[in-house]
Parts: structure tokens; sequence; C-alpha cells
């Protein structure tokens, strides 16, 4: 898959528009039992450092843009309508996120090519802007960032599949990021020719294939 990005562009007091092509190959997930699609760039922190064995991280160091996905026993007390939103809430308590303000969120959808046993798996999100300190950092060091989440519910095998997208907007003089992206505000992603990780997400999300339903155990087999 190839994604067009178009790049307005001023060089010498004059606009011109350039057209940037970034690959977005499938990426194997958890051993191959699942996959996606996102571009190279975003790179796999497991070879860097340990992740728990239900997550699956990646980060673009240079832009300090990450995509998780993480599989989680689904809480059925969870009204679809309202889980994208309560697992995005429940992100920013557990990050000490202040400022968390919801700035969107989807209705139900059906996940396509999803189901299992004929029992349909549904899709929501949300997105949210929060600031987020990194690591073990105080407050003084939070960052601005625009939080993507949604939830792929596969009810067949009981399981909530999060997919969270993290884009900041704005990067603290005190914040460990500052050292390898910079401080202020960051630059959009369009302007260096790469997709936004508003348009990453959505491909995440309506790539993302179980290749074997063993992976969420005996319920599947």
């Amino acid at each position: 898959m190839v994604v067009v990005v178009v790049v307005e562009v001023v060089t010498e007091n004059k606009w011109w528009w350039g057209f940037y092509m970034e690959r977005f190959p499938q990426r194997q997930l958890f051993g191959g039992t699942v996959s996606t699609n996102f571009p190279l760039r975003f790179q796999d922190v497991s070879n860097i450092r340990q992740v728990p064995d239900n997550q699956e991280v990646f980060v673009d160091p240079e832009r300090d843009e990450s995509v998780i996905i993480e599989l989680l026993e689904m809480k059925h007390e969870l009204a679809d309508n309202i889980s994208a939103t309560w697992f995005l809430q429940d992100l920013a308590t557990e990050q000490c996120a202040e400022g968390n303000i919801v700035t969107e969120q989807s209705a139900v959808f059906e996940a396509q090519g999803l189901g299992y046993r004929n029992i349909p798996s549904v899709v929501t999100t949300a997105t949210a802007q929060m600031a987020i300190s990194k690591g073990r950092q105080g407050r003084e060091a939070q960052n601005l960032v625009k939080v993507y989440l949604a939830n792929l519910r596969l009810k067949g095998v009981g399981t909530d599949i999060l997919i969270t997208a993290y884009e900041p907007v704005f990067i603290s003089p005190s914040s460990e990021s500052a050292r390898s992206v910079g401080a202020g505000l960051t630059v959009p992603a369009a302007e260096l020719g790469w997709t936004s990780m508003g348009d990453v997400f959505k491909q995440v999300v309506a790539t993302f294939r179980v290749n074997d339903w063993n992976l969420f155990g005996a319920d599947a087999l």
C-alpha cells in the first residue's frame, strides 16, 4: 500500500506543490497471528526494551510519534458506543494526564473481516488532546499530545483490542523528548513529506486482520 501526501512548500517567495509517497507495508504482529499496515519509519520498540506480551509498540523516534496495539480481556459491562471514550479516559488517568478533552467520537461500526463463528466484531474510535509526561518525568515536563484510540471488540473471542496512536503537538523544553525532537510546536508531518498521524491511525485500524484465531486461546479453537 502507498499513501500519497501533497505538500505545499515555499521557496524564494513562490509556492509549489510536491508529491511524496509513503509506503504502508503489512507489518506482522504477535508472531504473525495478527497483521496491519503502517510505515516502516515506526520501529519495533521490543528491539530496544522489553514490551509486555499483550502489547506491540512501534515508535518514530524522529517525530516522537507512536502506535500501540494491545490485547485485553473484554469488558463486557461496557456498552459498545462508549467503549473507546472509556478506554481513552482510563488511559488519561493511568498516565496522570491533564486537560483531557475528547475532540472526536465515532459511532459503532461493524469491523469487516473480523467476525468469528458468525459473531460480528465492532469498532469505535475516539480522539483527545491531553498533557502527558514521558516515562517517570513530572508534570513540569508534560507535552501536549493528540491521542487517537480505536477499540476493536472481538466478541466471538471475548477480546478488546486497543489501537492507540500518539502525536505530539507541543514538546516541553523540560521533556526528554526535546533532546531528539526539539522543544516547542512540532512540525506538521506533511511539511516533511510524511503521512499525518491521523491518517496512519486510520490505516492501522482499516487494515487490521487476524491471521490465526488461536492467538486468543481455548475460546478460539
